[in-house]
């Protein structure tokens, strides 16, 4: 965008006058600043402002005063005066015409066809057509910039370009947007002023007369730019608009700066506003540059350390390198190298080799203020050629060279000064390039070696530079350079002995709070490059004993030490010895440490910290060794996964609680524990056990524990199991023990965990207070916030029959997990008793998550090498080999639908009433009867009324909804209505399958996610066996009552439209069959929906007209059967009389009248039955 060079910009101080409103500013620019900024101040002398203060009067007449000689005001004033309303209305008109592809003739709602040019048409037109003019030519190229691509265009236009109409041609775009701002966003406005002349200039006085939109404009331009500007004509002209826009609002240049980061675009922008940025108060130890690009490269987000890397690499590929943003930062970064240099100096040396003394030519000292300046611009250097690829120039390498070779003074600075200047040598060696330079380097080292102890003894620091040039030398061997390791060992007098690191002794208390280089620093580094492997050095007892000596806050070097011994033990160091491996710990160790874990007082041996690690080790290693199985498969290893018996001992739960109060001492550790458990144990991380944490370990509960007098006196465990024994008689004892209980934290229940579960089967004896029950049930979710596995395996076995008991017959956890169904099978009065009922379905919900779990983590670790196996046995077709692989997956799929499917059979067979409730009156019709029955409210049917069809009796049983049985229905819908949310799937399995139909209104009322079997029923209507079919409808019949939907309308006319096609093919019996159960259905449908009711009575009398002719072929005849149904469909208002009661009540049928059990005069009647009950119904509702 050279073409606005000459153009005067909005200045800085213009731009903060305007964003701040301050009219003693505005007062002092000059009239050329003045007339940038005229549509903004125009506007607000104009129009009523929002502010009625006495202050904004004042500021208004001292602009209405700095307006009053400027004699462009006239015409901004006049633009003003147009009907915006019609010009948006034949703006949007273009738009639409445009879009539809009739543009392209020239033809526009907004100018008629233009006689001259576009400049002397702006010229000569009135202020209205000067809108139309500008906003034509603008949406055309914000157009066009749509269906680019992406693709960077310069679109000539006469109106940008013509330096005559600039500033009208500018106050208009300023008003155009300002009052049109639905149809011109400032984002897109200024995204189509990059692709014509002048752009830049535009976009900023548009920014600068809406100065609020700043940050809106220069998001929006990041966004939509390249991920690398300065490979493209677009990307420059976008990072020159935006570095324009920076130097007009130089306080928010950081902020974009910032922008540029997160969206990883413009990284020249980046770069040119550092450049660009001159701060109030410059620090002189680390200039903003050198800080800026350091943070990119060294930084730990690698995505953009790539994205800078890529601008490096790209910029020195470049032709323009002289004229680009890379090219400046390269001289800007040579600049300050050599102002810090101590004086010129030749990296020459005399021919003898001898070094003189500190003041000889050639040497020099480094001066004590730039030590820490030149510290970070090694380390700079040393990014930008190890990490981006950065060629130095001659003049680069040469000076270089020689602030690498400064000697610095001895001070802390210094030796850190030195050992970055030696680990930059040997790991760019390409610096030295002549033999006085190689011969140069020699004799600086001997000068490191030999002054040492001097600048030990005089920095107060241990400057180990022998730990350094091992560490270094390590660098070396990671790229497998073994000859110059060997080289430079010899040359400096040293050998590397990779054992003497395993008896390097570990950091005692290792936390964040020690700062510095750490044996663990040196230790992780030879663990990445994979030494002690490759010479066969055991490193795992030094890593268990500096895990054991950790305490918070945790060191940040921790958590990558573990990854990089979890990837040494299962990934060889090279394909020729896939032996070539760490040892993982044992299993022994590991127990050891967690041998005082939870509920167990006293001082434990090891930290929390170190349990917290030991366990994200575990955790880490079994995911990393399930990821990896394809890699071990094809080089015929299968390390060892840790035992389910371990597991079964570590208190992860509790670990984890832990963590969650100690996140900000612990880092990240907690939320990588987390991902963790999510993965491979999601039994732990269910949604209830998060809820009921907060309620046993939150504010609350701890505020009740400090209020409430704590009782001096303890009970044992032995003391709460008598108390069991003896019940019911131990009663208010056992009360007052489980009420103690309840003011211990879920750490100090562990203990009383055994006792408790033992003893749960005792509470089913008759005559148990249910306090006592619900008391253990507030004590059973406190103690599964901590230790959920081990307590549900206690509780299964003990809920267990008493048969089952007596043979001893105990589940373990891996049990559980393989059959989860095992829940299900306790004892029955379990059943109906909602406290140990809900117990139960915590444990069934969990354990159906660890199932999958646990199958998809053994399909993944046998499936690999089995398929190994098959490739290497068979010489068959690679097409072959994944059949086995989906096989296996398909079957595993099929297990966890079958065992889902069963445990939602059960719970909803559980929900039936059992015989002794039916005959004591607690039908489970009266359960749902409330909600069912006051929807329908129905006269009392006759012997052939759709009631009596269903066969279920209308009349409301004793017992009323309080019962247990409800409250286990209750519970069990609760579970099936997460179960269906989680997994639609199971909803459909579970009616395709089909359930007892009395149990239709309780699952439709009492599971809010049922609803979603309206997208299924069609295809369940579609099935061919008769009894999907009935289900279906029956189904559907109770959710048009409880869900009354359009969606729910257009299935129900499904239904009746496949009822009457089944009844044009279904025999004399299977009608009989079909329609005796689903014509009272559509008692449901009238009343849900009353449009159905005309195809409700044709199918009736169509139902009812097959019967009947049935029934006429015989030898005695019915009523006049269908001249009523017709009677009752034409004029259904003549039934009850206005003023009389609404009921319609047929005659009763004897059997003898019937027909005997002759099953067409049973159907005919059914149907007279559902046409009276619907009209009832309706007429009852009105």
């Amino acid at each position: 965008m050279a073409d606005s060079a000459g153009l005067q910009f909005v200045s800085s101080f213009a731009f903060e006058a305007m964003q701040k409103v301050d009219v003693v500013r505005l007062a002092a620019l000059s009239d050329p600043e003045l007339r940038l900024l005229l549509p903004c101040l125009v506007r607000m002398a104009l129009c009523a402002p929002a502010d009625q203060s006495h202050t904004w009067a004042q500021d208004k007449k001292l602009i209405l005063r700095l307006l009053s000689g400027v004699e462009a005001v006239n015409s901004i004033v006049a633009l003003l005066s147009v009907d915006f309303h019609a010009l948006e209305q034949d703006a949007r008109k273009e738009q639409q015409f445009r879009n539809k592809g009739g543009g392209s003739n020239g033809e526009s709602f907004l100018v008629s066809q233009l006689q001259h040019g576009l400049t002397l048409e702006f010229e000569h037109s009135d202020p209205l057509r000067r809108l139309r003019l500008t906003l034509s030519e603008l949406l055309v190229i914000m157009n066009k910039v749509t269906d680019s691509n992406g693709e960077f265009f310069l679109k000539s236009s006469e109106l940008f370009e013509s330096p005559v109409y600039l500033e009208e041609v500018a106050d208009v775009l300023c008003i155009l947007q300002a009052e049109l701002p639905f149809l011109l966003p400032i984002v897109d406005v200024a995204e189509a002023l990059l692709h014509v002349r002048n752009g830049d200039w535009f976009m900023c006085l548009l920014v600068a007369n809406v100065p609020d939109s700043f940050n809106e404009v220069c998001r929006g331009l990041i966004k939509n730019g390249e991920r690398q500007d300065e490979e493209s004509v677009g990307g420059r002209h976008r990072t020159e608009a935006l570095r324009q826009l920076c130097l007009m609002n130089p306080s928010q240049a950081l902020n974009i700066r910032a922008m540029v980061v997160e969206e990883c675009h413009l990284p020249g922008l980046g770069v040119a506003l550092t450049l660009d940025y001159k701060p109030d108060a410059p620090d002189e130890a680390v200039s903003p540059l050198v800080s800026y690009v350091s943070g990119l490269l060294l930084g730990t987000n690698s995505k953009v350390r790539t994205w800078f890397s890529m601008f490096i690499r790209n910029g020195q590929q470049s032709k323009r390198e002289s004229s680009s943003v890379l090219w400046q930062m390269r001289r800007q970064l040579l600049l300050e190298l050599v102002a810090i240099l101590p004086r010129s100096r030749s990296t020459r040396v005399p021919n003898n080799g001898k070094i003189d003394d500190e003041g000889s030519s050639g040497y020099s000292g480094l001066r004590e203020e730039h030590v820490v300046k030149a510290s970070a611009l090694l380390r700079l250097y040393c990014a930008l050629m190890g990490i981006a690829s950065l060629r130095p120039t001659d003049e680069e390498a040469e000076q270089l060279l020689q602030l690498m070779t400064s000697r610095p003074p001895a001070t802390p600075a210094g030796v850190r000064f030195v050992s970055l200047s030696f680990c930059k040598l040997l790991a760019f060696p390409t610096l030295v390039s002549t033999p006085e330079q190689e011969q140069l380097m020699v004799m600086w080292l001997s000068w490191m070696i030999k002054e040492e102890e001097y600048f030990e003894s005089a920095a107060g620091v241990s400057a180990s530079f022998g730990e350094m040039l091992l560490l270094v030398a390590m660098y070396f061997h990671s790229n497998q350079l073994s000859s110059i390791i060997e080289l430079v060992c010899s040359t400096l007098g040293m050998k590397v002995k990779w054992s003497h690191a395993v008896r390097v002794a570990v950091t005692n208390n290792l936390s964040a709070n020690i700062s510095g280089f750490l044996p663990i620093h040196c230790i992780y580094q030879l663990l990445r490059s994979r030494a002690f492997t490759k010479h066969k050095v055991s490193i795992k007892d030094w890593i268990y004993r500096q895990l054991c000596e950790t305490t918070t806050p945790i060191h940040t070097q921790l958590i990558p030490l573990i990854d990089a011994y979890i990837n040494s033990i299962l990934t060889p160091a090279s394909k020729a010895n896939p032996e070539a491996t760490n040892q993982p710990i044992t299993e022994q160790e590991i127990l050891r440490v967690f041998q005082s874990s939870a509920g167990v007082r006293g001082r434990q041996r090891y930290s929390i910290t170190t349990q917290l690690l030991i366990l994200y080790y575990i955790l880490s290693y079994e995911e990393n060794l399930l990821a990896s199985t394809k890699q071990l498969a094809l080089m015929k290893r299968k390390p060892k996964s840790y035992s389910a018996a371990l597991m079964d001992q570590i208190p992860i739960k509790y670990l984890v609680t832990q963590a969650q109060g100690l996140q900000q001492e612990l880092g990240g550790l907690h939320s990588a524990l987390l991902r963790l458990l999510a993965t491979n144990y999601p039994h732990l991380c269910l949604v209830e056990d998060w809820v009921c944490e907060e309620e046993v370990t939150g504010t609350l509960p701890l505020l009740r524990r400090m209020m409430l007098p704590f009782i001096a006196r303890r009970y044992t465990q032995n003391q709460l199991h008598q108390a069991f024994q003896k019940l019911p008689s131990s009663s208010p004892r056992l009360m007052r023990i489980l009420e103690y209980l309840t003011l211990l934290s879920p750490g100090d229940l562990i203990p009383y965990a055994e006792a408790l579960t033992a003893s749960m089967s005792l509470l089913l004896q008759p005559a148990v207070p249910r306090r006592l029950i619900q008391t253990l049930n507030k004590l059973w979710m406190g103690l599964n916030t901590v230790m959920p596995r081990r307590l549900w395996v206690m509780t299964v076995n003990a809920l267990q029959p008493s048969a089952t008991l007596q043979q001893q017959q105990t589940c373990t956890q891996n049990d559980l997990m393989i059959d989860p169904l095992i829940v299900l099978r306790c004892d029955q009065r379990v059943y109906r008793c909602p406290p140990l009922m809900d117990i139960v379905l915590h444990m069934l919900n969990g354990y159906l998550l660890a199932s999958k779990a646990y199958l998809q983590s053994h399909l993944k670790e046998t499936a690999d090498f089995e398929r190994q196996s098959q490739t290497v046995s068979s010489v068959t077709g690679s097409g072959q080999l994944d059949t086995p692989e989906v096989t296996r997956e398909e079957l595993k799929n099929a297990l966890l639908a079958a065992q889902d499917s069963a445990a939602v059979q059960i719970l909803l067979e559980l929900c039936l009433p059992t015989s002794d409730e039916q005959q004591s009156g607690g039908s489970s019709e009266s359960l749902w009867r409330s909600n069912w029955g006051s929807m329908l409210k129905t006269p009392k049917p006759t012997s052939l009324s759709p009631s009596a069809c269903m066969g279920v009796e209308d009349a409301e049983p004793q017992g009323g909804l309080l019962s247990d049985l409800r409250e286990v229905q209750c519970l069990i819908c609760c579970l099936l209505h997460q179960m269906f949310i989680a997994d639609p799937n199971i909803a459909k399995l579970i009616h395709f399958q089909g359930y007892p139909q009395a149990l239709l209104p309780l699952t439709v009322a009492g599971i809010p996610s049922i609803h979603i079997c309206l997208d299924f029923i069609p295809e369940l209507l579609a099935q061919p066996q008769l009894e999907k079919q009935i289900f279906a409808i029956q189904l559907l019949s109770h959710l048009c009552t409880q869900y009354a939907l359009p969606k729910s309308l257009s299935v129900a006319r499904l239904a009746i439209s496949v009822m009457g096609t089944l009844l044009t093919v279904l025999s004399r019996a299977k009608r009989y069959s079909f329609f005796m159960p689903t014509l009272p259905c559509l008692v449901a449908f009238c009343q849900a929906f009353p449009p159905l009711y005309d195809d409700v009575a044709a199918l009736l009398v169509q139902v009812g007209q097959v019967c009947a002719s049935d029934v006429a072929t015989k030898a005695r005849d019915v009523d006049p059967f269908i001249a009523r149904l017709q009677n009752l469909q034409e004029k259904p208002e003549e039934g009850p009389v206005p003023g009389a009661s609404s009921k319609l009540v047929l005659p009763q049928k004897t059997k003898e009248d019937l027909g005997g059990a002759d099953p067409d005069v049973q159907l005919c009647y059914c149907i007279e039955a559902t046409f009276v009950d619907i009209i009832s119904s309706t007429l009852h509702g009105l």
